[in-house]
């Protein structure tokens, strides 16, 4: 495991109960550098949406505890905010919430000379996704070749 997913986990053990006790959900916790800044970034949700509030709430709590425990040993920026709308799907959560609504694919390499795909996710497991495009017609891409999928919106 590395250095960085062993910050994540930890991470998201510390903050899985202050999340719980808002009644709110973990959505996703990382770890990355940015234009020579470490961000540990907590993505936190709630039926009806997160609001400004909730993530101060949250930051407040988890800033305190993360001073605390000191596990981190570069500096680094705490943020905690909304996944926001095109949030990409991660976790077993994530897919099984998501049956039956519109995805977007993108893949690594072209498929049929495509790269992005769109369809109602019908199907996944730990390998492939599998989406009903609009004809109707099924199409199963395998979980190593895509490189993000997330819940489609229309403006």
């Amino acid at each position: 495991m590395s250095r960085k997913e062993m910050y994540e986990q930890k991470a998201e053990e510390l903050i899985l109960p202050i999340v719980e006790q808002h009644g709110f959900e973990l959505v996703d916790v990382e770890y990355v550098k940015e234009a020579g800044a470490w961000y540990l970034r907590v993505y936190v949700d709630k039926e009806g949406g997160i609001t400004i509030d909730d993530c101060e709430t949250v930051s407040r709590a988890f800033s305190d505890l993360l001073d605390d425990k000191d596990f981190i040993e570069e500096a680094y920026i705490l943020e905690v905010s909304s996944p926001g709308l095109g949030r990409p799907l991660k976790k077993e959560k994530d897919f099984k919430r998501s049956i039956g609504k519109e995805v977007e694919i993108r893949t690594y390499r072209p498929i049929e000379r495509q790269k992005e795909f769109c369809g109602v996710l019908s199907a996944y497991d730990e390998n492939s996704v599998t989406i009903e495009l609009e004809d109707h017609t099924k199409q199963t891409f395998q979980r190593a070749d895509i490189a993000l999928i997330r819940l489609a919106f229309d403006f």
